[in-house]
């Protein structure tokens, strides 16, 4: 059977129902927009209760009093190695390139460590800073500067322990594809403040994708209107954001009229609420051709933030999109997300070796990131703003030393690694620990599922209570089953 007509008649009795009533959800819509333009049916979409029916981005009420409005997740594609960073282990330095404790092996599975490895500590140099005291590498010179608005997790752990897979849980919370990501979920529960932006926006740098590829930030079951939009900082913008040429933005605003009443007949046929989606993703789309290429003209901003930050305009480069997704924040996107590639340290060549590469990389964070909480902070935004720092699990105490290689790296470890968080309801200071050698977590774990749960409360969202129904499951970020917490330790 066709399925168009397949799904009017399952709907026809419900349809007419609601017809004769006047109560239909598309005669609801079509009444509202009857007879307006579209800048004035724009207007409309703004407004409460029929503003949420007919743009599906429309902010809404978080459940729970919310302490931040926004997020930015820092994302270290191949995950940093803790131990050079953030990790102290004087005992592990003590015990340089002794062979490895039985203890630590036995049983364990490794991506590519064979035989019985050597300890690795770090050649890195560590200090306390900040009225916390807080262990920071001397590979981070500007961060530390900023210790005493960020909390260092170091009991992270996770399930996972290759890149895609790991990624994916992170972000998705199951290992799979086919999951909505955490800024759709996001987006999804409270909507965005900007009305001419997406909720969610991706900015990548690094020369490529994560390994868990555009899954990570994609909608899943949820609509479509949910999922992360990628924005370049080099070249156009958004593809295709432009109109082709020859035609006109006047031309393009009669057919998209033109095509909104198409759906408008849709609607009334077949009542899929869906259509509505439809017809807000065209309108955000028409509105985004002016909208982004504004906000993504960091050209703009004064010379001072620029040298701040790093930043080197019409270049593809973490730092500008550290400078971008403030811009972003400040035209009320919801959910900021970006993917540094690169930090997938193994020591197998001078470019992943922990005394080379490494410094190549923090180089291009540190200043940058400094100058995002700093202008963040400056602006009035921290209070209101979540930035999260992680990579996807974390790196062996051992070296690798992959086929006799010189080079001094870490294999893929999924039993503790570091993230940082500072911004609103985020207490500074250092949270859980790991053991002497840096190898399990020691005290106050903090699985993957918790971090979501603790991102979604500060949000002011029930992690518990947050789900969409889907092939007869009420799915959630956190897993169908499971027992992620909120970590109030860390919150002020």
């Amino acid at each position: 059977m066709n399925p168009f007509l397949q799904k009017s008649a399952q709907l026809a009795t419900r349809r007419q129902f609601f017809r004769s009533c006047n109560l239909g959800l598309g005669a609801l819509a079509l009444n509202h927009l009857s007879g307006l333009g579209a800048t004035d049916a724009h207007a409309a979409t703004q407004s409460p209760g029929v503003g949420a029916l007919l743009n599906p981005l429309a902010p809404k009420q978080p459940p729970l009093p919310p302490k931040i409005k926004r997020v930015i997740y820092l994302h270290m594609a191949g995950s940093p190695p803790q131990h050079e960073l953030f990790d102290w282990k004087p005992e592990l330095v003590k015990r340089n390139m002794q062979p490895c404790p039985d203890s630590l092996i036995k049983g364990e599975r490794f991506a590519f460590i064979k035989g019985r490895p050597k300890l690795l500590g770090t050649p890195w140099k560590f200090e306390q800073v900040g009225q916390n005291g807080t262990w920071m590498s001397e590979l981070l010179p500007n961060f530390k500067t900023v210790a005493d608005d960020v909390c260092v997790v170091k009991s992270m752990y996770t399930t996972q322990f290759n890149h895609a897979p790991a990624q994916l849980y992170l972000y998705c919370g199951e290992a799979r594809f086919g999951y909505p990501s955490m800024g759709s979920w996001v987006t999804y529960g409270l909507g965005s403040e900007s009305e001419n932006l997406p909720g969610f926006v991706v900015l990548l740098s690094g020369g490529t994708n994560p390994s868990g590829g555009k899954a990570l930030w994609g909608s899943g079951f949820l609509p479509a209107m949910y999922q992360g939009v990628q924005c370049r900082s080099e070249g156009d913008p958004v593809l295709y954001v432009n109109n082709p040429n020859g035609l006109s933005r006047e031309s393009r605003r009669r057919g998209l009229d033109a095509l909104r009443r198409l759906n408008e007949q849709e609607l009334q046929q077949v009542g899929d609420p869906d259509t509505l989606s439809r017809i807000a993703q065209y309108e955000l789309a028409y509105r985004m051709q002016i909208a982004v290429p504004e906000v993504m003209d960091i050209m703009k901003e004064p010379q001072y933030v620029h040298e701040m930050y790093g930043t080197e305009p019409g270049q593809e480069s973490f730092a500008n999109n550290c400078l971008l997704a403030r811009r972003l924040l400040e035209q009320g996107v919801r959910y900021v997300q970006l993917f540094d590639y690169g930090w997938d340290f193994h020591g197998t060549n001078p470019a992943n070796d922990i005394t080379q590469g490494l410094v190549d990389k923090t180089k291009q964070i540190d200043k940058p990131i400094t100058a995002l909480l700093t202008d963040l902070k400056q602006r009035g935004l921290l209070d209101e703003t979540l930035v999260v720092w992680s990579g996807e699990f974390g790196r062996t105490s051992m070296n690798e030393e992959r086929n006799g290689s010189k080079y001094l790296g870490r294999d893929h470890h999924p039993h503790c690694f570091t993230i940082w968080m500072a911004g609103g309801g985020i207490k500074p200071g250092s949270y859980g620990a790991t053991d002497d050698f840096g190898y399990h977590v020691a005290e106050n774990k903090m699985s993957v599922h918790d971090l979501q749960a603790t991102v979604l409360h500060l949000l002011g969202i029930n992690a518990h209570q947050f789900s969409y129904p889907f092939q007869g499951l009420n799915h959630r970020l956190i897993g169908v089953v499971g027992d992620a917490k909120v970590h109030h330790d860390i919150l002020a």
